[in-house]
């Protein structure tokens, strides 16, 4: 047998084999509002050291004390600064203008953009299209340096941040250019009981993602439910 037949022949990668991100430090944009501080709260109870951002630092560590468990609040460029894996949780309103004024201390990190970006009306939620394509898209142009993908868009902050919910059981839809990337991300979701993070495309597929929101909102009122999502078969 040559090394070009043991090549061809090298069993494939298992899948659910993760890295071990348990030493990385999170930060998280937008950690005070609800999103974001339902994903510190589960992270941080995982284990995980979080550093949440804000605007305001005051307002960050008012809510960093209020979580416990070692989570720190400092105002957004700082949190970026000293996270290795970002989280995006800013509303959509105010997303472009946070990435961009992050681009210097986000170069270099792992981002991951959890913004849907949505509209309401009388008949209810329905999605936005950004001209980038996605939120996860737009992040990607604005911060060239860093490393963008998208994951945590259908979880629901009120299961989130409820203390007395140990586990959380849905998957997490991520997507990403690198695929080392987006298993560390995968890896991250996997920390919170109940959680799988599963690849689910590159981030141009991101516009479906985040539109889905739209559609877990009106499940959620019409059946007075937190609904989240299973991918089955995998």
């Amino acid at each position: 047998m040559t090394s070009t037949d043991s090549a061809q022949k090298a069993p494939a990668k298992d899948p659910w084999d993760l890295p071990d991100v348990s030493g990385h430090v999170v930060g998280v944009l937008g950690g005070t509002g609800p999103q974001g501080k339902g994903l510190a709260h589960r992270l941080a109870r995982a284990g995980q050291k979080v550093i949440i951002g804000s605007r305001s630092a005051e307002r960050a560590r008012a809510a960093a004390e209020e979580l416990g468990n070692g989570v720190e609040g400092a105002d957004n460029a700082e949190t970026a600064r000293r996270s290795d894996i970002v989280i995006v949780a800013v509303p959509w309103d105010g997303h472009g203008d946070t990435l961009k004024a992050l681009r210097d201390e986000l170069a270099g990190k792992l981002v991951v953009d959890c913004v849907n970006p949505l509209g309401f009306d009388k008949k209810g939620a329905y999605a936005l299209k950004p001209q980038e394509g996605s939120a996860a898209e737009q992040a990607a142009a604005l911060l060239p340096d860093s490393r963008v993908t998208a994951a945590f868009h259908h979880l629901s902050a009120v299961l989130l941040q409820d203390p007395e919910i140990e586990r959380i059981d849905t998957d997490v839809m991520v997507l990403g250019e690198d695929r080392a990337d987006v298993e560390i991300v995968q890896a991250l979701a996997g920390r919170i009981p109940g959680m799988r993070g599963v690849f689910a495309g590159r981030l141009r597929g991101a516009h479906q993602v985040e539109s889905l929101v739209a559609n877990l909102i009106s499940v959620n009122r019409r059946y007075k439910a937190h609904a989240g999502l299973r991918v089955t078969d995998v």
